[in-house]
């Protein structure tokens, strides 16, 4: 099993664990040893399944302000959570390729593996609530087809990802590509450089 195959049948299982119950309020139960990748990658599609949840309830027209409020909230530290992870995974990444030494003319990529990780994980989410979609007995056959439709091209897309993801590691463990890691800029959760904040 190559580097996406295992990620892509991580986010599925965790895609289904939180769909047993599917409420945003169930603890995740990580099936991976805490120290290991694989209980990162599953840490973090969790985050991505809840937050896309939350983001599904609070555009209800009809949500309390006070609720949708409390939800925003939920949705700012998921980011924070969701960056964070993010971070952990390259870090896990940079320490495991600490000793490849990039040759001549190695280049940089244009993003970090796991922030290309991170769109894999989405891109599992969407292909899983698409699908979903797509079976609908109470949608119309036209909404129907139009979901298959875009299933299909997500599996596309998830099969070109992988691919590239693929490569990029490859080009890492082989020197043509380095990591370098930039650890987060977010300035608006930072109560000393936003201002809204630091001028309360």
């Amino acid at each position: 099993m190559n580097f996406t195959e295992l990620c892509n049948e991580i986010f599925d299982k965790a895609i289904a664990q939180y769909h047993i119950k599917d409420d945003v309020d169930v603890k995740m139960v990580n099936p991976f040893p805490k120290d290991s990748l694989e209980y990162l990658l599953f840490a973090k599609t969790w985050i991505d399944i809840v937050q896309w949840h939350l983001e599904d309830i609070i555009r209800d027209p009809n949500i309390d302000p006070k609720n949708a409020l409390v939800i925003k909230r939920r949705i700012d530290a998921s980011n924070q959570d969701r960056t964070d992870m993010v971070e952990y995974i390259d870090s896990y990444l940079l320490e495991k390729y600490k000793e490849v030494k990039p040759i001549q003319g190695a280049r940089l990529n244009t993003e970090t593996p796991a922030w290309s990780i991170d769109r894999l994980s989405i891109l599992a989410l969407k292909i899983y609530h698409m699908r979903v979609e797509a079976l609908r007995v109470d949608a119309t056959p036209e909404l129907r087809l139009n979901c298959e439709k875009k299933f299909s091209i997500l599996l596309v897309q998830r099969q070109d990802l992988s691919k590239a993801i693929e490569e990029l590691i490859e080009d890492i463990e082989a020197g043509r590509k380095y990591m370098k890691v930039y650890k987060q800029m977010k300035m608006y959760n930072d109560p000393l450089l936003n201002p809204v904040l630091y001028k309360k």
